[in-house]
């Protein structure tokens, strides 16, 4: 969200905490699935041009988001408990900006030119990336269900859930 946090406040700072996650599908991959070194879109969302703003880069493990006990916080969940939590957060650091914003739609064409086998580079992505990108769009859809998301990405159901099943997740 460029009025939030923004890939420019990605640059300035480096490193920041992912925080404000709360779909549960995307907690859990978090929480089982994401390493060190693992690359990640930097998506922007709720702005006027929606899309992949640059790369970024899991520098930290998951640990309790501590917005969910921040009464002042649009994260605030007054059902989480410092002794267990029921959010997480991983740290994100600066990869690569792009020069210019990657749309949905284009994110979509290209979803539909994988699964019609052309060699793009998600494509060319492990299944551990393949699946990331499924669940960043999950997130950003704020956790609608596997129809939802393969809508937006006009690909068909069976597909994303092919995608988040397959085997390859990254190891530590």
């Amino acid at each position: 969200e460029p009025d939030g946090f923004s890939i420019d406040d990605l640059v300035r700072r480096k490193v920041e905490p992912w925080t404000g996650v709360r779909n549960y599908q995307a907690r859990n991959f978090m929480r089982d699935d994401m390493r060190r070194g693992d690359g990640v879109l930097f998506y922007h969302s709720n702005c006027a041009e929606p899309g992949v703003a640059g790369v970024a880069e899991i520098v930290g493990m998951a640990r309790p988001d501590p917005t969910q006990f921040d009464p002042r916080s649009d994260y605030h969940d007054p059902g989480s408990k410092p002794d267990d939590p029921r959010w997480l957060l991983v740290d994100v650091g600066f990869k690569r900006k792009f020069k210019r914003t990657i749309s949905l739609a284009e994110l979509k064409a290209d979803m539909r030119s994988q699964i019609a086998g052309d060699a793009h580079y998600i494509a060319k992505r492990p299944p551990a990336e393949r699946q990331r990108l499924v669940l960043q769009v999950l997130e950003q859809f704020n956790g609608r269900n596997a129809s939802e998301v393969a809508r937006r990405l006009g690909i068909g159901r069976t597909t994303v859930y092919r995608i988040l099943k397959q085997p390859g997740k990254a190891s530590a």
